[in-house]
């Protein structure tokens, strides 16, 4: 069905009468025998995370869903498919396994090397691509040679060097902040014409925060919306036939408040956009988790008209947006679309079916960077005399938090020795990075008993994030939990079903800090949005907040470990500006708890229990999910109620006890 509902009155009812007599005729519309009729397909990865092959390597299993080698099989074909089509990454391809890890910390890029995404990415023949937040996890440097190894073009608009200029077109971008692609494509008669394709692409803007030690001083950002209405006009004065935007930014219809992260709403109100690749959010658009919300059309993948896609991430899909584009006046527009999500499994009777087997030639690519990184991950570096696991970490204490928040606090006390903080309370803050939710029921991290190897501190904490610690006030602390609190819906008495997690709220912001006890009442509503920015001055979900049987005052004072990125300011945590940190530690939270491993040869971590539910009188029915396997007994007050959706589990939780 052609869309004429974008084009100025004049060309739409000339359109749309050249389609009535085509219909009748039998021919392609607006022309004869598709002469000047160019269909295009556009397609997209994002967010790979370096997730080349099917493998889990936290696991050290197969998993049929993800792998870009499996997306690879829908790339060859979709474009087998099409006349004309072009192939775009939308970003966080550099870090984000054990494999990422192993060639940032163990192998390094000397000059020639091919880091194995980039191998991939340039076997796959990409058009262009463009850098997410992820891609400064390892500094500058290292992201520098692995771009020197890409075959093809990678732009960003929004990220400059030095100093801002007088506006966006007037600084010196890190990279290209966009491209024209000069292509010749294929009318549907077979004739052959020359089209000039915009490409630009964009990051979040907080990567100044998330990654400050990497970049402070020597690049900066631009909010997106502002940085897309100043140079997509110099693009159409340059004669693009099509602009696309490459926005590794989500997608929040949130009034903006300016450098916003989830951009991709608003970007698509600026003028001159053809179309929008997402991603940075790990959805899925087209999709359910964006029915109802005003501009989007959750069903045909339009975002304020313009047709957009998200195609998951570490390539469990791949994004394709088919567009329809006529000749008037000289001019290629855009009189038809159509957006398409692609996936490489699918869920039967709770179980995962994959759909396509991973492109040979991709496999064989990487074999050898794969086996390294199972040589990498088997190390044993300790033992556990428990197993741990975090099925239950969003609503009880946990053992597998424990081990952390203690290598923290171990490291942290030797640290401070000496220094003028050293007799203050020390705390440590860690949240549940594999928790489930819209990541997939095998998102769990689960430790057996036994040897722990490098794949298990890994997968134990998963991002490669620099331990901070910071001094905050009892009641910068009390607001870090309040923040944190926002992980739960408000809860209300009564016996009818009520969901226990907010299904929006990341599980990594939901901080459990260990040197303190504390209630958290349901009853009241969050004191702090999904942004972090207050939104009920009196409510007041923590309570009973105490250290050593003590209640917390205001201005008490605390040292909390946590990570460069909760320090610098990422999730807008109380007490978390980038200026309160009193340890400004050289090395990765993961590496502590390695090196605390190795020293303690066997730890038998347990359950802190630091922290409860205030009790919430008649709320009987609360429920949440977990991974089937997850056993009940192992926490009081929850008990298994049956199946879930999409081969979770779902349990309840008795809050009125």
């Amino acid at each position: 069905m052609q869309d004429f509902s974008a084009l100025p009155l004049t060309r739409r009812a000339l359109v749309a009468g050249s389609a009535a007599v085509a219909a009748l005729a039998g021919l392609p519309a607006y022309g004869q025998a598709g002469v000047g009729t160019i269909k295009l397909r556009l397609l997209e990865t994002t967010d790979i995370h370096v997730n080349v092959l099917p493998y889990d390597y936290y696991q050290d299993r197969p998993d049929d869903t993800f792998g870009l080698a499996r997306t690879a099989t829908l790339i060859e074909k979709a474009r087998s498919g099409a006349r004309n089509s072009l192939l775009l990454d939308n970003g966080d391809f550099l870090q984000g396994n054990p494999m990422g890890d192993l060639f940032a910390y163990e192998r390094g890029l000397k000059e020639g090397d091919l880091h194995p995404v980039v191998k991939a990415l340039n076997a796959l023949k990409i058009d262009a691509g463009t850098l997410g937040n992820h891609e400064f996890n390892y500094g500058l440097p290292f992201l520098e040679k692995a771009l020197a190894g890409a075959a093809y073009p990678v732009i960003c608009a929004n990220l400059f060097k030095g100093t801002a200029g007088a506006n966006p077109r007037a600084d010196k971008t890190f990279l290209k902040p966009y491209l024209i692609l000069e292509r010749d494509m294929a009318d549907e008669a077979g004739a052959m014409h020359r089209l000039k394709i915009g490409i630009i692409g964009f990051l979040p803007p907080q990567i100044m925060q998330w990654d400050n030690g990497n970049l402070a001083g020597k690049v900066d950002t631009r909010d997106i919306v502002e940085t897309a209405s100043a140079w997509i006009p110099e693009m159409r004065e340059a004669g693009c036939d099509l602009v696309l935007c490459l926005s590794h930014s989500g997608i929040s219809v949130t009034t903006p408040q300016g450098k916003d992260e989830n951009a991709s709403y608003y970007l698509a109100q600026v003028p001159g956009i053809d179309a929008i690749f997402t991603g940075h959010s790990h959805l899925e658009f087209p999709g359910k988790p964006f029915e109802g919300r005003p501009g989007l059309d959750a069903a045909k993948g339009l975002i304020n008209g313009i047709p957009a896609v998200m195609a998951g991430f570490w390539g469990s899909h791949l994004g394709q947006i088919d567009l329809t584009l006529q000749k008037d006046g000289g001019k290629f527009h855009v009189i038809a679309h159509e957006v398409t999500l692609l996936p490489i499994f699918k869920r039967e009777a709770g179980k995962v079916v994959a759909m396509v087997e991973s492109n040979p030639a991709i496999a064989a690519l990487v074999k050898p960077d794969h086996e390294a990184t199972l040589t990498y991950i088997r190390k044993p570096v300790g033992k556990t005399a428990a197993p741990l696991n975090t099925y239950f970490a969003l609503v009880a204490s946990s053992a597998a938090l424990q081990l952390i928040a203690d290598a923290q606090i171990w490291y942290a006390r030797a640290q401070l020795k000496g220094k003028p903080d050293e007799a203050l309370p020390l705390l440590s803050s860690v949240a549940p990075f594999k928790a489930g939710g819209s990541q997939g029921v095998e998102y769990y991290t689960v430790l057996p008993a036994g040897e722990i190897a490098l794949k298990n501190a890994a997968d134990l904490y998963l991002y490669p994030n620099i331990l901070k610690a910071v001094k905050v006030t009892g009641a910068q602390l009390k607001d870090w939990l309040e923040r944190s609190a926002g992980q739960f819906n408000q809860i209300k008495p009564g016996a009818e079903e009520q969901a226990l997690i907010n299904p929006t709220f990341p599980s990594y912001n939901f901080d459990v800090i260990d040197g303190v006890t504390y209630q958290i009442d349901l009853s009241q509503p969050s004191r702090f949005d999904g942004k972090g920015a207050l939104a009920d001055s009196n409510a007041n979900r923590i309570v009973s907040l105490a250290y050593q049987g003590k209640p917390v005052g205001e201005n008490d004072k605390f040292i909390v470990v946590t990570n460069n990125y909760r320090a610098g300011g990422g999730g807008a945590f109380a007490g978390n500006d980038g200026t309160t940190i009193v340890i400004d530690a050289p090395d990765a939270n993961r590496d502590v708890i390695i090196r605390y491993l190795a020293q303690a040869g066997t730890v038998d971590p347990k359950a802190g229990d630091n922290w409860h539910f205030k009790p919430v009188p008649g709320a009987t029915n609360v429920v949440f999910e977990s991974n089937p396997k997850a056993d009940p007994a192992s926490v009081r007050g929850i008990s298994l109620v049956g199946e879930g959706a999409k081969g979770f589990a779902k349990f309840r939780i008795d809050l009125a006890a």
